[in-house]
């Protein structure tokens, strides 16, 4: 019966110590603090990005079309918006990217914020908001398919 005790108990100081080390490289590798939002614009794609760890840090962005990668930046733009809805503690928060013209039709695209790991050795990406779909009209000017129809704007 002791032996019993025993191995339930080594059993449990396992999966605990299993448990703690997958909590730790999660909360290491895949960070969840990045908040952020996104729009198809006349011109590309913009919204914003704050590291909620870090507020006042610059996010590195990354923008994907269909899948495949399009544009890096940093978000440092003026986004007064998200400093007054209590996200950052400053504006500058901003991002923008300009598109090269795209094939008429419905495109997504994808906004990552870009985390590096300690010391620089692993990068991982965290999708901001949602996926932004869009769509091309024959002009080559994209429109958000979130966007109300009698053209005024949500507000996030």
């Amino acid at each position: 019966m002791k032996l019993v005790h025993v191995l339930l108990a080594k059993s449990l100081a396992e999966t605990i110590l299993v448990g703690s080390l997958s909590v730790f490289f999660f909360m290491t590798a895949f960070p969840p603090y990045f908040h952020g939002w996104g729009e198809a614009t006349p011109v590309g794609i913009a919204g914003w990005a704050v590291n909620n760890s870090s507020p006042a840090e610059r996010v590195e962005v990354q923008l994907f079309i269909d899948g495949k990668f399009v544009a890096s930046g940093v978000a440092n733009l003026s986004r007064p918006d998200v400093q007054a809805a209590g996200w950052s503690k400053d504006e500058w928060h901003g991002y923008k990217f300009q598109v090269a013209p795209l094939t008429p039709g419905i495109h997504e695209a994808r906004v990552y914020a870009l985390h590096s790991t300690a010391g620089e050795a692993r990068k991982t990406l965290q999708l901001l908001g949602d996926p932004i779909r869009f769509s091309v009209d024959a002009n080559g000017m994209p429109k958000d398919l979130k966007q109300p129809s009698d053209g005024r704007q949500s507000n996030r």
